[in-house]
C-alpha cells in the first residue's frame, strides 16, 4: 500500500512539475477595466467637500507587460456653501502607455507606472449660475486639458479576471476645480481576447 502511494505522489509530483503557467498580459491581447474611487482625500462626511470619480478604460498590451490605455471617467466634486452643496463634475477622455515594472513569477501580480494626457469637459452646478438664495455663480463651464501620473496594481483571480488597485495624480488646467487631483480607487479588469 506504501508502494502504491508512493507511486501515486510521484507521478502526481510529475504532473505539476515544471508545468506552463498562464498565458497573461501577452501582446496583443486587450482588457476591458473598470474603475471607481475616491478623490481628494477621504471625506465620510457630507457637509464637508468630497469628491468620487468612476471611469472605463480599454487596454492593449505589448511587451513586457507594457500597455496602451484608452478610456473615459467622469469625476464629481461638492463645494458646501451654507447647507447645500455645489457639484462641479468634469468628464475627461484620457490616452496613455503604462510600463510594467514589477510582476511575480506565476503572473499573477503586476504593478505598473503610466503616463497619460487627458481632455474634456467641466461643468459647475449643471450649468444652474443662480442659487436659492439669489447668490450668482461666477465660474463658468469650461474645457480642460492635462495629463495624470498613475501607479496601478493588478491581481489575477483567473486568467481573464483581474482585481486593480491605483493611485493617480491628474492635472488639469481650465477648470475652476483646481489643477491637482488625488485618486485612489479600486476595479475590475476582464481580458476580451
Amino acid at each position: 500500500m506504501k508502494r502504491i502511494c508512493y507511486i501515486i505522489s510521484l507521478f502526481a509530483l510529475c504532473l505539476t512539475y515544471n508545468q506552463a503557467h498562464a498565458q497573461r498580459c501577452l501582446p496583443g491581447m486587450k482588457g476591458l477595466q473598470v474603475t471607481g474611487g475616491m478623490a481628494d482625500g477621504v471625506h465620510w462626511n457630507s457637509k464637508s467637500d468630497f469628491a468620487y470619480y468612476f471611469g472605463t478604460a480599454m487596454s492593449t498590451y505589448t511587451k513586457n507587460g507594457n500597455r496602451w490605455v484608452i478610456g473615459g471617467e467622469y469625476l464629481e466634486k461638492h463645494y458646501p456653501y451654507k447647507d447645500l452643496q455645489i457639484p462641479v463634475s468634469q468628464f475627461t477622455g484620457e490616452g496613455g502607455y503604462y510600463v510594467n515594472f514589477l510582476s511575480d513569477r506565476k503572473k499573477t501580480f503586476f504593478a505598473a507606472l503610466g503616463l497619460s494626457a487627458l481632455a474634456g469637459y467641466e461643468t459647475v452646478n449643471w450649468g444652474g449660475k443662480t442659487l436659492y438664495d439669489g447668490a450668482r455663480l461666477n465660474n463658468k463651464d469650461a474645457f480642460v486639458y492635462g495629463c495624470a501620473a498613475t501607479l496601478e496594481m493588478e491581481l489575477y483571480l483567473v486568467d481573464f479576471i483581474a482585481l486593480t488597485a491605483s493611485l493617480r495624480e491628474r492635472f488639469l488646467w481650465g477648470g475652476s476645480m483646481g489643477v491637482c487631483h488625488t485618486e485612489y480607487g479600486i476595479g475590475v479588469k476582464f481580458i476580451i481576447n
